[in-house]
C-alpha cells in the first residue's frame, strides 16, 4: 500500500514536507517559492503562490493547488497542515476547515492567540507576565516597538519614532532587554516541551531581522518548570492543539511572553530528528492520541543550530551551485532574490549547542562564499 498522504500549505513548506517525510508520509505542499529541495522531498507534489508571500493567500487560488494535488494523489490525504502565512487570516482559515480536515489549531484559537486586545487582557487574568502592550500610540514613542496584527518573522517590526499614529493593524508594545527563549509545545491528550535560543541578523531598517536558533539547549531548572506552567495555563485557554511555539524574553525579572504561534514553527527545523518524531507527534495530539508517549519512545535529536542567508542590499541572482546537504531551502539557479530577502537555510550539528552554533557560523561564511564568489561575514548575533 502507498504511503499516507499530508497536505501542507504556508509560505514555504520545506520544513513541515520533511519532517513529514521523515515520519513515513508523502507531503503535498503548496508554498511561496517551490525550492528545488522542497520539490525532491515531496517528489513533484507541489504548487507555488509566489505572490503568496508578499500579499498572502488567497482562497481562490490556494483551494485550486489543494484540490489538485490530492485529486492527483495515490491515497486521499489525511488532512491539512499549515505552516507560517496564516496567523492574520483566521477566516481564511474556517474557509479551509469547512474543505479539508484541518491537522491544527482551530480558526477561533488562531483568533484569540493574534488578537493582541485579547490576548494580552487574558495574559493579565492568568497572571503571565508581558511587556507592557496598547493598541493605542503612545504619547512618546521613544521605547516603543510597533508590531503588525498577525505578523510572523520579525521583518514586521520597528521601533517607534517620537510621534506616533495610530495604524489599525498594528499595536505597540514597550521595548525591553532579554534572551530570546523560546518553547515549543505539543498539546494533545498530553503535553512535552522544548526549549531554543534565537539571535538577530539586524539591518538598520530590519532590527530585528530573524538571524538564526539553535536547539538542545539546557536551562535553569526553576525557569524551565515557570515556562512549562505557562504554557500549559495557554493551552487550556486558547484550547492550543499539536505543535505551537511561545516566545518569550528571559531578563533580571524573570520570563516576559512576547507572543504565541498556534502552529509549527521554525523550530521544528533544529529539534526534529531522523524519524520525523515531532510530525508523527503532532498528528497524534491532533487527531486524540498521546503525543508525549511518541517523544519519549522515538525522541532523540542532537544539538543543531539553523540560521538564514540573506541576499544582500543589491540583491542576489542565484548562481548555479553544488549545494552541500547542510543547506535547505534551495532556490533554483538564475532565480533573482530580492535585496533582504532570505536566499537559503545554513544548518550545523555539534556534540553540544555550543559547538553547533561554531559551525554553523563557519557554514554560513562558505556559503555566502559559495553564492557571491567572495567571503562575506555572517552578519549575526549569536548567543555567547
Amino acid at each position: 500500500m502507498s504511503e499516507p498522504t499530508v497536505l501542507i500549505a504556508g509560505f514555504s513548506g520545506r520544513v513541515l514536507a520533511a519532517s513529514a517525510r521523515r515520519a513515513g508520509y508523502r507531503p503535498l505542499v503548496v508554498d511561496a517559492f517551490g525550492d528545488d529541495d522542497t520539490r525532491e522531498i515531496a517528489q513533484g507534489n507541489v504548487r507555488v503562490l509566489p505572490q503568496s508571500f508578499q500579499r498572502g493567500f488567497g482562497f481562490g487560488s490556494l483551494q485550486a493547488a489543494l484540490d489538485e494535488l490530492s485529486g492527483k494523489a495515490a491515497r486521499a490525504p489525511i488532512g491539512l497542515v499549515l505552516g507560517a502565512g496564516f496567523e492574520d487570516a483566521p477566516a481564511l482559515v474556517a474557509r479551509l476547515a469547512d474543505r479539508y480536515t484541518l491537522l491544527g489549531c482551530s480558526p477561533e484559537t488562531i483568533t484569540a492567540t493574534k488578537s493582541p486586545d485579547r490576548f494580552f487582557p487574558l495574559l493579565e487574568d492568568l497572571g503571565i507576565s508581558h511587556p507592557d502592550t496598547r493598541m493605542v500610540p503612545p504619547a512618546d514613542g521613544r521605547g516603543w516597538l510597533t508590531k503588525r496584527i498577525g505578523g510572523s518573522g520579525g521583518l514586521h517590526i520597528a521601533r517607534c519614532r517620537a510621534r506616533v499614529s495610530k495604524q489599525r493593524d498594528r499595536y505597540f508594545q514597550r521595548e525591553v532587554e532579554g534572551v530570546a527563549v523560546s518553547m515549543l509545545g505539543i498539546i494533545g491528550k498530553s503535553a512535552a516541551f522544548a526549549f531554543t535560543q534565537s539571535w538577530l541578523a539586524p539591518k538598520p531598517r530590519r532590527p530585528f531581522r530573524f538571524g538564526g536558533i539553535v536547539g538542545n539547549m539546557d536551562i535553569d531548572a526553576d525557569l524551565e518548570a515557570r515556562l512549562i506552567e505557562i504554557g500549559l495555563d495557554l493551552a487550556r485557554a486558547l484550547q492550543l492543539e499539536g505543535l505551537v511555539s511561545f516566545d518569550f524574553l528571559v531578563g533580571d525579572e524573570g520570563p516576559l511572553l512576547l507572543e504565541v504561534n498556534p502552529r509549527p514553527g521554525v523550530s521544528l527545523d533544529v529539534l526534529d530528528d531522523s524519524q520525523g518524531t515531532l510530525f508523527a507527534s503532532h498528528i497524534a495530539a491532533v487527531t486524540g492520541g498521546d503525543p508525549a508517549a511518541i517523544l519519549a519512545r522515538n525522541w532523540a535529536p542532537c544539538p543543531r543550530a539553523a540560521a538564514y542567508v540573506y541576499a544582500d542590499d543589491q540583491g542576489l541572482s542565484v548562481p548555479q551551485v553544488a549545494w552541500p546537504d547542510w543547506i535547505a531551502d534551495r532556490p533554483s539557479a538564475g532565480i533573482r532574490i530580492g535585496p533582504h530577502l532570505p536566499v537559503c537555510t545554513v544548518s550545523a550539528e555539534g556534540k553540544t549547542a555550543k559547538l553547533a552554533v561554531a559551525l554553523l557560523d563557519e557554514r554560513l561564511g562558505i556559503a555566502k562564499a559559495m553564492l557571491y564568489g567572495r567571503e562575506k561575514k555572517s552578519g549575526k548575533e549569536a548567543p555567547k
